[in-house]
């Protein structure tokens, strides 16, 4: 399907007042090739663009979505709230209602605070760590991505990793040099690292579950090991559960393998589709943070009262494990259904999923780490991705990304994607 007239006109305006006519650069569907649509409007799991075609919608707005678009209890929680004012830049009660939902929740959050991006909390957590540790540098993971900070532009998945980028001009190589990048699910190497570095490093921080170079799951033991090794070498231990918070499970992926760390970054779901960031973990770690302790970090917007509002409808609505259940049920049917085809067809499939999260990767061989998604053959992803597209599925215009299901999608539309899959394998 080809971009409609309308989108095109749309984008060749953005183009004149946007670097690359978009706000994050996957929108632009540089690494599928051709224009993007521009979406009209939205309900349940379905986009339509602005030339009014329908699409079955899997990249969620990239995970927030959990219960889909325009949920009409959440909007209506939104409203009642918005009458009341936008933002006050004065504490409100909503802040102290999410934060209780969160801390009930999480096992490590005794303590959170808000703040307006995922970005926003992954480098205030890696100050807070390097604050409370004394020491400067850093351990990640390569594929591994935790928003635009200048720390984390190594080695990085998602929008990095896509466009070819290694790192980014405008990162000053001071910055960079405190950063050490790690294969994931490499114990051995992180050991060597550790043993080698450790009076220097102030913290781990990993996606227990990738999902910015496709969902990556981590080898038994992995997560438990490294918790360990933090214990070992008093290394702050940070999860990054802005994707997998509150979707893989009630209580993250933290829950889901029993390993807890010291701190959580997360946001997506908490904001039920708003802009809301937060970082937590224990009450020692957290009271270092201004007001009552010496590390700085602020927020005019943060905490906001129709941010919290989405959020708190948004976990309220999730308290039962019924509908994880439901959820994983759904895309685990979903990923045999496309293995199963690709392989009546001779197409090498390899579906990753956990709880409503998944990625297609084109390849006959398991996905373990950064180097395994690259070898993948990502022209076919490509073409894959344009077929569905005719067929009226919109998975994520790139390769390196995670697909996320919601309560929206039914049976039905499983169904109407399984066919749609089928075309497109055929295509290939």
């Amino acid at each position: 399907m080809s971009t409609g007239p309308l989108s095109k006109e749309l984008f060749n305006a953005a183009k004149n007042l946007m670097p690359g006519g978009v706000n994050s650069p996957v929108r632009s569907f540089a690494s599928v090739g051709g224009e993007p649509f521009f979406v009209e409007k939205a309900k349940g799991a379905i986009l339509t663009d602005a030339d009014g075609n329908d699409y079955i919608d899997y990249v969620m707005s990239y995970g927030p979505l959990i219960l889909g678009h325009a949920h009409e209890d959440v909007l209506r929680k939104v409203q009642t709230t918005m009458a009341r004012g936008l933002t006050f830049g004065a504490p409100n009660g909503l802040e102290i209602e999410l934060a209780k939902l969160i801390c009930d929740r999480v096992p490590s959050v005794e303590m959170v605070r808000f703040v307006s991006s995922g970005t926003e909390a992954t480098m205030s957590a890696i100050r807070l760590a390097r604050g409370a540790t004394n020491r400067s540098k850093i351990v990640k993971f390569h594929g591994n991505y935790h928003g635009h900070g200048d720390s984390f532009l190594v080695q990085a998945g998602s929008g990095v990793a896509q466009h070819g980028i290694a790192g980014s001009p405008g990162v000053p190589e001071d910055i960079v040099s405190n950063t050490i990048s790690l294969a994931f699910n490499d114990i051995e190497q992180l050991k060597q690292v550790l043993a080698a570095n450790s009076k220097q490093i102030a913290a781990i921080i990993v996606e227990p579950v990738c999902g910015n170079m496709g969902v990556v799951l981590p080898k038994e033991g992995y997560l438990q090991t490294m918790r360990e090794l933090c214990d070992q070498h008093d290394i702050v231990l940070i999860f990054d559960e802005v994707m997998t918070g509150f979707r893989v499970s009630r209580g993250g992926a933290q829950e889901y393998f029993g390993v807890t760390p010291d701190l959580t970054c997360m946001g997506k779901i908490i904001g039920g589709g708003m802009p809301v960031g937060a970082y937590g973990g224990n009450e020692k770690l957290m009271k270092q943070v201004a007001p009552v302790g010496p590390v700085y970090q602020a927020g005019t917007l943060s905490g906001n009262p129709v941010c919290m509002a989405a959020g708190i409808k948004t976990l309220k609505l999730l308290k039962d494990r019924e509908v994880y259940q439901t959820l994983e049920y759904r895309t685990k049917f979903l990923r045999d259904e496309m293995v199963n085809i690709a392989q009546h067809h001779d197409v090498p499939l390899t579906v990753n999923h956990i709880g409503s999260m998944m990625t297609p990767f084109f390849t006959d061989r398991s996905i373990n780490n950064f180097e395994d998604v690259k070898a993948t053959n990502q022209g076919r992803y490509q073409k894959y991705f344009h077929y569905m597209l005719d067929e009226g599925v919109f998975i994520p215009p790139s390769p390196f990304e995670a697909w996320f299901l919601s309560i929206a999608h039914t049976e039905e539309l499983l169904k109407q994607t399984v066919q749609a899959h089928e075309a497109a394998i055929k295509k290939l």
